[in-house]
């Protein structure tokens, strides 16, 4: 089966390995209270369980031909409801599995309610159900986390799939554990004098009571690997052990002798050094990794060991909730950070005691333009930030300190904005680039006539740079474009501007078409020379002269043209000029301009 798993990672993590109770046997179950770590290892099994079954859930069978090859049995019953969970904790390079039964007989397990029977080819430390302790929360080998409710009994079988194993953890995790932190496993289905599993970390006291009514000695033995050994001078009736071991207390009594073993594990206390505080310049969306403090918390202690985590209060620190992301996302401002310095094995033993201020000192964000246009009619701009801030500081590359500046001169003027606390700045540089921008001016007009009908083409000719430039014709919209097509004769007014805003300029210009060359010969063709479209303008008046000033001849559009005579004489073939004048909108009569004002007689 694959199931994916996206919770919440609760700080109870897995237990170091050392030798406990096992159990091959379903019926012999080891009983587990309240959320005391428990170690385990395993080597063949006793019985067929499964009575030769094939499978059971995901369950197949092993290596040793039935389901079972190396198996731990477990036990317990829940006195809450809640969300509950566990880890199983083994060396990376072993094959784990195991099934979670809800049953209160062997003899009537049924199916498992969660099962995992995945190699471990991707080398992971830990399976079970809930989350994986170390983040992946894609982990193949988690299970779903289970909802219980009070007086459910569980049976958990723990399988190696092969005969090489060095032992596993368990250590229960969920919801469970912070509304009943104590009492989330029933207790009562353990009688043992000493109580269940303990687990402390190594800077607590522990005392083991095995006081009894009518008791007349005691003997306390250890066990740390190499079978339980008289623990010599002591003969009361408790114990304060100080190593991680198996201890056993043998109690006589007049009726009877009673034998209580107990484990003791101590798991070393992490310590958080002291942490700097930081301060770094912010820029918008910027994400600060709060990883990179780890190795700082840690200072010498191996990361392997222990978690650290990141809180916005001692209180959450102290809990162990609502960790930050590594990945914060910082906002401007200062801010405290609660450090939390956690055991892998016993999420109990932690350091809390350290924090440090995070401080994200903005970086101003430059709004100005990079471009400003001195117009020749003003004489200077205004350049800069025209919204500053107060907190801020401005400097400019002239040496002036304010937000904005007034220029009368082109060229670049770079502004440095700085945003300073507690000693520490943070910048922003941004260039101002200012040219000169001068009235345009039409100098020409070039008017192409295509037989006076409504595609003549008009070209607006300027000194200026064109490409900051915008025309138009007479009502017409603004274009980037000096070309006017589909012109209609008559007379029109052109308007120029630049880019800036710095100023218009307008003029009249005449559409007319006239020919360059005439030859009155009596060949039939081009016989006189005459101006087309007079008609569009008002009372039109030709004038023709000679090189020398001559007035040769005047023509309205009433005049069928000019024959190339002077009182009834031909005169000879050269060029010759003229005007045109017309009467404007106001009443005057002006000279059409930008016309080509000569043309040649030719015999």
């Amino acid at each position: 089966m694959v199931k994916l798993v996206v919770r919440t990672l609760l700080f109870c993590l897995f237990w170091q390995f050392s030798h406990a109770q096992v159990s091959q046997e379903c019926g012999n179950a080891i009983p587990i209270c309240s959320n005391t770590p428990i170690n385990g290892g395993t080597n063949g099994f006793g019985m067929d369980d499964f009575n030769g079954a094939a499978s059971s859930g995901c369950l197949e069978q092993t290596l040793s031909g039935a389901i079972e090859s190396n198996s731990a049995w477990y036990r317990f019953r829940t006195s809450a409801s809640g969300q509950l969970g566990f880890n199983i904790g083994h060396n990376s390079n072993e094959d784990w599995d195991f099934a979670l039964y809800q049953a209160s007989d062997c003899n009537n397990l049924g199916e498992p309610i969660r099962c995992n029977f995945f190699d471990n080819s991707e080398n992971k430390s830990f399976i079970g159900v809930g989350v994986d302790p170390t983040g992946d929360e894609d982990s193949v080998h988690y299970e779903d986390w289970l909802q219980v409710n009070a007086g459910e009994d569980y049976y958990l079988f723990i399988n190696n799939f092969s005969n090489i194993n060095s032992g596993f953890s368990i250590q229960f995790t969920g919801d469970i554990w912070i509304t009943n932190p104590t009492d989330a496993l029933d207790c009562s289905i353990i009688n043992n004098l000493l109580g269940p599993p303990v687990a402390a970390c190594e800077n607590e006291s522990v005392l083991l009571d095995a006081t009894t009514s009518g008791a007349t000695s005691y003997e306390w033995y250890s066990d740390t690997g190499n079978g339980f050994q008289l623990i010599s001078g002591v003969n009361s009736s408790t114990y304060t052990p100080t190593n991680s071991a198996q201890y056993r207390v043998v109690v006589v009594t007049s009726m009877e002798t009673i034998i209580s073993d107990v484990q003791v594990g101590f798991t070393p206390a992490p310590v958080t050094e002291t942490m700097a505080d930081v301060v770094f310049c912010h820029e918008p969306d910027m994400i600060f990794d709060l990883g990179t403090k780890d190795s700082e918390a840690l200072g010498s202690q191996d990361p392997a060991n222990f978690v650290v985590s990141y809180h916005s209060s001692q209180t959450d620190a102290n809990l162990g909730v609502n960790p930050l992301q590594k990945q914060y996302a910082k906002s401007p401002g200062q801010e405290t950070i609660y450090v939390r310095t956690t055991s892998l094995a016993n999420p109990d033993c932690y350091d809390a005691s350290q924090n440090f201020i995070l401080d994200a000192i903005e970086t101003p964000e430059l709004t100005f333009s990079e471009e400003a246009v001195i117009c020749e009619s003003i004489g200077y701009v205004e350049i800069g930030e025209t919204m500053p801030n107060p907190s801020f500081t401005y400097t400019w590359s002239t040496g002036e300190q304010a937000p904005t500046i007034v220029v009368s001169e082109d060229g670049d003027y770079t502004l440095t904005v700085t945003n300073s606390s507690n000693g520490f700045s943070c910048e922003a540089t941004g260039t101002v680039t200012v040219s000169m921008s001068t009235l345009p001016s039409i100098t020409d007009v070039s008017i192409d006539i295509q037989d006076l009908r409504t595609n003549n083409t008009v070209t607006i000719i300027t000194e200026a740079d064109a490409t900051n430039l915008e025309y138009r014709m007479d009502d017409g919209p603004y274009q980037s474009s000096n070309v006017f097509e589909g012109v209609p004769p008559g007379n029109h007014k052109v308007y120029l501007r630049d880019v800036y805003g710095c100023g218009e300029v307008e003029d009249d210009i005449v559409v007319v078409g006239f020919l360059t060359t005439f030859s009155p010969n009596g060949d039939v063709l081009n016989e006189s020379w005459h101006i087309e479209g007079l008609s569009e303008l008002n009372s039109a008046i030709v004038t023709i002269y000679d090189r020398y000033g001559k007035l040769i001849k005047q023509m309205t559009e009433f005049d069928a043209g000019w024959d190339g005579s002077l009182n009834g004489q031909p005169l000879p073939s050269t060029d010759y000029w003229f005007k045109l004048s017309y009467v404007d909108d106001n009443g005057n009569r002006v000279n059409a301009k930008y016309l080509q004002s000569h043309f040649s007689l030719v015999r």
